[in-house]
């Protein structure tokens, strides 16, 4: 099943997130399961109920998780918090926690850890910068950051989001090209688990998804901006 979801990051209040799950459940009606398509809204902590479908059309997901259980950690939100506030699905790795708060891989695979404790299914982000990928260097980072998988159960569901950091927010999109190449590699690098099912995310809209989709091997998207008009992300959904 293709799977779609909507990270919001740091935007929309409860009322915002309130009348986009009004406003998409009327673009999608009962739902597409029929379509093969199953859809995630990630958004804020303080959204999770205002996004929440009281039909079960799509699903929840937090857009991090602390990498402690639990304790004295103030400003953390644990993964089993996450799973207790109706979550399914855990972004974990984003670029952004990468890049602007230092996330590491010891770090992540302590996250995945703690995801795994709560029964959540992680959404875990992979991608080169602008800088790897010029300098021919996309195998070698996404062997790295695949790496700490090592240690995650082989027969635990997984989902694995390519994004390209130099494709996120900027405009630019791999092409269907980058995407199979990229999706292709992860498929062979873990090759050893059960089924994985590969995302791309950067810069996806309405007009590239469906080529995306139909030329790049992937199982579906983790959309950002276009994810925050509800029109754009059931355009996206529906490709």
């Amino acid at each position: 099943m293709k799977l779609f979801v909507a990270n919001w990051k740091m935007h929309k209040t409860r009322a915002q997130a309130r009348a986009f799950a009004e406003e998409f459940g009327k673009l999608i009606g009962g739902g597409m399961d029929g379509a093969g398509a199953e859809l995630v809204l990630a958004p804020s902590w303080t959204a999770l109920d205002a996004a929440r479908d009281a039909r079960g059309r799509w699903a929840l997901a937090c857009q991090n998780v602390a990498a402690e259980a639990e304790g004295a950690y103030t400003g953390e939100v644990s993964a089993a918090m996450a799973a207790d506030a109706g979550c399914r699905y855990a972004i974990v790795g984003h670029s952004e926690r990468r890049r602007y708060f230092g996330e590491d891989g010891p770090l992540l695979a302590r996250k995945l850890a703690r995801c795994r404790e709560a029964g959540l299914t992680p959404i875990y982000c992979v991608g080169e910068t602008a800088e790897e990928h010029d300098a021919g260097r996309m195998e070698n980072v996404l062997s790295g950051q695949l790496g700490i998988l090592s240690r995650d159960a082989a027969d635990a569901p997984l989902v694995v989001a390519y994004e390209p950091v130099w494709a996120i927010g900027t405009g630019r999109t791999a092409s269907p090209a980058d995407c199979a190449r990229a999706a292709g590699l992860i498929e062979a690098l873990l090759s050893s688990r059960g089924p994985v099912r590969v995302l791309y995310g950067g810069s996806v809209t309405p007009e590239n998804a469906a080529g995306l989709l139909a030329h790049g091997h992937v199982d579906g998207c983790l959309v950002g901006g276009a994810s925050l008009l509800a029109e754009s992300f059931a355009a996206i959904c529906r490709a």
